[in-house]
């Protein structure tokens, strides 16, 4: 929810370019009447509504992460939106690779509280004990191989880049060769029994296979 034409777009096209599906909405009356989302990047000054009770209003309704976004910066304001069920407070100006790390970070939160086990077709991954099955069989992974299918099984119909899963994997301040990732999706494949569990996407990145 952006009232600032400029940005919304800027950031709808940024997050699309990265593989997220996306809708903006300029009002909190248009907020009110969205469906199906994942994660709302909200501002606080909405021409129409208050955003922090807006986002009492939305948190009421739905678990979706909620993520403030606005140029209040005041403690007060931090924790207004905080006690009304935001999950992060994000002050303008902003970076945009901030932005997204933020957006992976209450993505996981969220989807790690909900559940501990993510089903993709024949496999079975639990975050808690890290353990991964196929037709009920373990399969034994290194720590950094479960860390990679953890994170494209997070959200198995998105292609996630390499950059983002060197970034979750090891860390952000990874400065060697991405070589070493693709040793890993080869050692994944393999242990999963199937070439085409993990799918290359040219110049994109990875995602799981369709189920099987």
């Amino acid at each position: 929810m952006e009232d600032d034409s400029g940005i919304a777009g800027s950031l709808d096209r940024g997050l699309t370019r990265v593989g997220y599906t996306t809708r903006t909405v300029a009002t909190a009356e248009e907020a009110r009447s969205a469906e199906d989302y994942d994660v709302v990047l909200l501002d606080l000054g909405l021409p129409d509504g208050d955003g922090v009770e807006l986002c009492l209003e939305l948190r009421a309704r739905s678990d979706a992460a909620i993520l403030v976004i606005t140029a209040r910066g005041e403690e007060p304001d931090r924790v207004a939106a905080l006690d009304a069920g935001a999950d992060d407070y994000i002050v303008k100006p902003f970076g945009f690779a901030e932005l997204t790390a933020r957006i992976r970070a209450v993505l996981r939160r969220s989807r790690i509280t909900d559940t501990q086990v993510l089903a993709h077709g024949r496999l079975r991954i639990d975050t808690r004990t890290r353990q991964v099955t196929c037709d009920g069989t373990e399969i034994s992974l290194t720590p950094t191989e479960f860390d990679i299918l953890e994170c494209l099984a997070t959200d198995p119909g998105r292609v996630v880049t390499r950059q983002e899963i060197i970034e979750r994997v090891w860390n952000t301040r990874w400065y060697g060769p991405t070589r070493v990732l693709d040793v890993h999706i080869a050692a994944l494949r393999r242990k999963l029994g199937d070439p085409s569990a993990i799918v290359t996407v040219y110049a994109r990145g990875f995602r799981l296979g369709d189920p099987q």
